[in-house]
């Protein structure tokens, strides 16, 4: 069986970044373990800008920034397994992990997960009606979008105004799409300002306050939604062929769901330890973890 002084779960900006960084302060064994095929997570979707202002001092997209510490990172040599799951870890300092060439153990001395996080689906509310095809998160609609090319609908409603909601209705707009409203359960939109007034204001998108959606009607393809007015109690019905939900993210942690406390070699980075806004302090904070477990 395999030995590393320290093993990185999550080959994104966190994992990358917390690896590179107790490399360069004297940590010699480093494994990296990435279920994708690729590194860089969830920026390698994100064809948008804002990613680098504090990190680079550059205004770049997501892929852009992950390419760039790609670059960096991939200079130190350090080993990454692609494709492969984690798929538990033992309280002995061990990890099951599941590759092309089969499940297998490791052993480590230190642990960093940098899972990062899932998104809220549209079955963690409580709607009725029936559940046809055309509903997404919003990190899937973009994936499939910017990644795969592939056309989710024409006509659509967003649930949810975060970050992700936001920068998603403009490329819908932006692809020709038709985007009816976002729906909002507060009387504000959310995400960072910026964002708001890059894509709510600059795009003109509707977006209807203290509401929500609670029933989806469609049967093979959804037809449209129920929007339920918080303040007046009022309904009324969006038609529509595609619903985007943004309801926000869970940090990704079930590798613990075994232990009762954490244990004193495992270590939480990036939106795994909790939710950023920015991809820049998530980079951050992994060098900053990388430092420290070298040192201690």
């Amino acid at each position: 069986m395999k030995n590393y002084d320290l093993l990185v779960i999550g080959g994104g900006a966190a994992g990358m970044s917390a690896a590179l960084s107790a490399h360069e302060s004297g940590v010699k064994s480093i494994l990296v373990v990435e279920r994708q095929g690729w590194l860089g997570g969830v920026l390698k979707q994100c064809l948008h800008n804002g990613f680098g202002l504090g990190y680079f001092k550059e205004d770049c997209t997501g892929t852009e920034y992950a390419q760039k510490y790609i670059e960096k990172f991939s200079k130190a040599g350090i080993n990454v397994m692609l494709d492969t799951m984690v798929i538990d870890l033992l309280p002995s300092g061990e990890a099951v992990i599941s590759s092309e060439n089969g499940v297998e153990k490791i052993s480590f001395n230190k642990c960093v997960l940098a899972t990062g996080c899932r998104e809220r689906t549209i079955g963690s509310l409580s709607i009725s009606g029936s559940r046809p095809s055309g509903v997404f998160t919003a990190g899937t609609a973009q994936k499939m979008v910017n990644i795969s090319s592939l056309d989710v609908g024409d006509n659509i409603v967003i649930l949810g105004t975060g970050d992700i909601g936001q920068i998603m209705a403009r490329t819908f707009i932006q692809n020709g799409k038709n985007v009816i409203a976002m729906i909002e359960i507060n009387d504000h939109p959310g995400g960072l300002k910026r964002n708001q007034i890059n894509c709510i204001q600059a795009y003109n998108i509707p977006v209807i306050y203290s509401a929500t959606i609670d029933r989806i009607v469609g049967n093979k393809r959804i037809e449209g939604v129920y929007v339920k007015h918080l303040d007046t109690g009022i309904r009324e019905f969006l038609q529509c062929d595609t619903l985007i939900s943004a309801l926000g993210l869970i940090p990704e942690r079930e590798l613990l769901s075994g232990f009762e406390t954490v244990p004193d070699w495992l270590y939480m980075c990036g939106n795994c330890d909790y939710v950023h806004d920015i991809v820049d302090s998530v980079t951050m904070q992994g060098e900053e973890l990388g430092k420290r477990i070298a040192n201690e």
